[in-house]
């Protein structure tokens, strides 16, 4: 197990995770709208299945929402 930050909450993932398979995790993988950053680096979705996601990693996952 290892431990990582999700949008300022500590959280313990398992080893060797992709940031698509902790999406998918979060039931967050299918929904539209949602960017993802890595240590205040942006991953683009197209990496997302390749990105290894490491101990003490910062992750700052947004989802866009409608409104005026």
């Amino acid at each position: 197990m290892m431990d990582i930050i999700i949008n300022n909450e500590l959280k313990q993932i398992g080893n060797n995770v992709s940031l698509s398979g902790l999406l998918a995790d979060l039931k967050l993988l299918s929904q539209k709208g949602i960017a993802v950053a890595i240590n205040d680096i942006v991953i683009p979705k197209a990496e997302w299945d390749t990105y290894s996601i490491q101990e003490k990693d910062k992750v700052t996952i947004i989802r866009a929402t409608q409104g005026g």
